[in-house]
């Protein structure tokens, strides 16, 4: 495993181990950020229309030297827009807004089930891709259920699932069934920072066996679990550290202590996709 390896995904493309969440990365600081990350080694960067960012990310990719195809630019349908007719216009404004020909992986950010229209959704983004429009469809924030409704009824799985997992929430059932599934793990929030798990003793210590910061043992404890984690930074910095960290590997020891910080619920705020609804 080195930088610059990718995830095969189901639907015969590829995706980076690593990428930048971009989650209120705005204006010209934000263009900045990204343009650093990109400079830094990234080449995924996960957007959202929710996080009224495009536009900013858009001038990212023409402003930073790197050839936009070998870029991978993903973004969120936000819940408001679930009906198929509103899912296809808010996926042509959000490349207009980014001023992008597709979008490599766009996902439905969360799915608000009491309203019931994520299976309509999604069936609009697959319409889209078979159009081009997006090379990738994944989702978010969606239980194993919700996946296999949607392989039901639309007849695709998701290439990706993005859900928070963290060493206090490390989400083993679904990472179960997202590999039964054949669907990508994406980590938002990976490192925890609002709960502060880097703070935990054992990970200083294992920082200090590996000559690493707890940060980047979080990061290398996600890519040796196979998900794809993507640490949100606007620091040139911490975005440089949190991408070094193909030179080492963690033992089944240190696996196995970080593994004993999971809570029975160690969510970051109470967002439980079987009830929580975001528009």
């Amino acid at each position: 495993m080195k930088h610059l390896d990718t995830y095969a995904l189901n639907d015969g493309t590829t995706i980076p181990l690593i990428g930048l969440g971009t989650y209120n990365l705005r204006g010209h600081a934000g263009v900045e950020s990204m343009v650093n990350a990109i400079h830094a080694g990234y080449r995924l960067l996960d957007s959202a229309f929710n996080y009224e960012n495009e536009g900013a990310l858009g001038q990212a990719v023409r402003t930073c030297g790197v050839p936009r195809e070998d870029l991978r630019l993903v973004s969120k349908l936000p819940g408001r827009h679930h009906r198929y007719e509103q899912a296809v216009d808010t996926v042509e404004e959000s490349l207009f807004s980014a001023g992008l020909d597709y979008w490599d992986l766009y996902l439905i950010h969360w799915p608000n089930p009491r309203q019931g229209l994520y299976v309509e959704a999604f069936q609009a983004l697959v319409d889209l891709q078979k159009k081009g429009l997006i090379r990738s469809v994944g989702v978010s924030n969606f239980l194993p259920e919700h996946i296999e409704r949607l392989r039901d009824e639309v007849g695709v799985v998701p290439a990706v699932n993005q859900i928070e997992l963290h060493p206090y929430f490390p989400q083993a059932e679904s990472l179960e069934a997202h590999r039964n599934l054949g669907v990508q793990t994406m980590s938002w929030s990976p490192l925890a920072r609002k709960l502060h798990v880097v703070d935990e003793p054992v990970l200083t210590q294992i920082g200090h066996e590996t000559g690493k910061s707890p940060a980047q043992v979080v990061i290398r404890w996600h890519l040796q679990r196979g998900t794809l984690p993507i640490p949100k930074s606007a620091s040139k910095e911490r975005q440089a550290e949190n991408l070094d960290v193909f030179d080492f590997e963690l033992s089944e020891d240190q696996m196995a202590r970080i593994a004993t910080l999971a809570r029975p619920d160690g969510r970051s705020a109470n967002q439980d996709p079987a009830f929580y609804e975001e528009f």
